[in-house]
């Protein structure tokens, strides 16, 4: 992809897409950090599943808290690493109160601070919650962005950086959501639905998948065997 392409590429990606927004379920910004934390290495639907119960009973920090780790766990186990992330909640809950007055920190640093917190989190934390042009980068995120050419890296920073570099700076806020649910639903990682993708003519992808039951064709440049 070149500067022209990658405006297009963001400009289709917006007119499927209006407005796009997490999948995670939240009521405040408590609840979506909670959520976030709890969403690594797991599924938005199993933590949505996860918090339906949990957050009518302690949605907040002081809430929260008082259920103690050992109180957490039944609400969260089906959630992998639920022992880990139980004890990062609980103690991002206490902090949250000794440090912030029970409100979630607008500042990178100290959002990073929090046990459970790192780069990616704090990303999504500052975008969806707070608006700021930050694109966290997960699996999907970093197999879109090196696939299509919007952003490649060797390591998630790098693939951040670069579509942070890339993409035109009024599509920055959307850009996150638009490619976790490009990769999530479109671009996936075994059989990316390139004959459904509204990017396909811009794709640096060789490999494009065709439609079911269509042969695949070689990629341009390909050698004949």
């Amino acid at each position: 992809m070149n500067p022209t392409t990658r405006r297009e590429a963001m400009q289709r990606l917006s007119a499927i897409m209006p407005a796009p927004t997490t999948e995670l379920e939240y009521d405040s910004v408590f609840q979506l950090l909670i959520a976030v934390i709890l969403s690594a290495q797991a599924t938005d639907v199993s933590v949505n599943a996860a918090t339906r119960k949990l957050y009518p009973v302690a949605g907040t920090p002081e809430t929260i808290l008082a259920l103690g780790v050992e109180g957490l766990i039944p609400y969260i186990q089906t959630i992998g690493l639920f022992r880990s992330k139980a004890k990062n909640v609980i103690e991002t809950c206490r902090i949250l109160l000794e440090q912030h007055g029970g409100e979630v920190p607008r500042g990178r640093e100290a959002l990073q601070a929090l046990p459970g917190v790192g780069r990616k989190t704090a990303n999504v934390v500052l975008n969806t919650a707070y608006g700021e042009p930050t694109i966290a980068v997960d699996t999907h995120v970093f197999r879109v962005g090196n696939r299509t050419g919007l952003g490649k890296g060797k390591t998630p920073l790098a693939v951040e950086l670069a579509l942070l570099k890339n993409i035109p700076d009024e599509y920055k806020v959307d850009a996150h959501h638009w490619l976790i649910l490009h990769g999530r639903y479109t671009c996936q990682a075994r059989k990316p639905r390139c004959y459904d993708c509204v990017l396909a003519d811009l794709c640096d992808y060789r490999h494009k998948t065709p439609p079911p039951g269509e042969p695949a064709s070689k990629p341009s440049g390909a050698k004949k065997v």
